[in-house]
């Protein structure tokens, strides 16, 4: 038996519409959120000082062979 709801197109068609009402921040509740109060944490932090080591590395082989085989 099936227990399935059936709704008109226009039912369905405003059901999707109060779905796609953007959330009220006045009523927001944060306290349900805990991930959204604490700070991200991860490596992202070290991708600065990553990228300015590979440049210098870089840097350093591009210099060194161009010294190498201009003699």
């Amino acid at each position: 038996m099936d227990t399935k709801e059936s709704k008109t197109p226009e039912e369905e068609k405003e059901h999707v519409l109060h779905q796609r009402i953007p959330e009220d921040f006045d009523e927001a509740e944060p306290h349900r959120q805990p991930e959204a109060k604490k700070p991200p944490s991860g490596l992202y932090k070290m991708l600065p000082i990553v990228i300015i080591v590979l440049g210098v590395v870089v840097a350093g082989m591009v210099i060194l062979g161009m010294g190498n085989s201009g003699g």
